[in-house]
């Protein structure tokens, strides 16, 4: 399941959709706006996907993951738009027969997603400064 969504991600929902009868576990990555980044209070965080692209970037975050370890299912949802602090920005999650693969593969998924950052992201301060993470 990979998303790409401006609605608000339930971690719950995202689990009892990937979970599968032969799952020993679902490890579990949830990804929030905290309040103070670049060591300034931040006001909001607006991610973009101004290409289109963002979802099939994160197919191909999946595609590795499912050829470097054996797992049952996985998901990647990350929300786009305006969030404010405290809101959830990515959900991670792979169920697999065994913790060791299932935490293996959330480590590699979330490193990736960091790394490549599918999306433009904005962080606007309280102090009326920005800083923009282009694509």
């Amino acid at each position: 399941m990979i998303e790409i969504t401006e609605r608000p991600i339930s971690p719950e929902l995202v689990v009892n959709k990937i979970k599968t009868d032969s799952s020993g576990c679902v490890v579990t990555y949830v990804g929030l706006i905290r309040k103070y980044s670049q060591g300034k209070p931040v006001l909001s965080v607006e991610y973009k996907d101004s290409e289109g692209t963002a979802e099939n970037e994160l197919q191909e975050i999946a595609s590795e993951i499912r050829q470097k370890w054996q797992i049952n299912n996985l998901a990647i949802c990350h929300r786009i738009g305006k969030l404010e602090v405290g809101d959830i920005n990515l959900v991670v999650a792979i169920a697999s027969a065994h913790r060791q693969e299932g935490f293996a593969a959330c480590q590699y998924a979330i490193d990736q997603f960091k790394q490549k950052l599918p999306t433009q992201k904005k962080e606007t301060y309280e102090d009326g400064s920005t800083l923009v993470t282009a694509e």
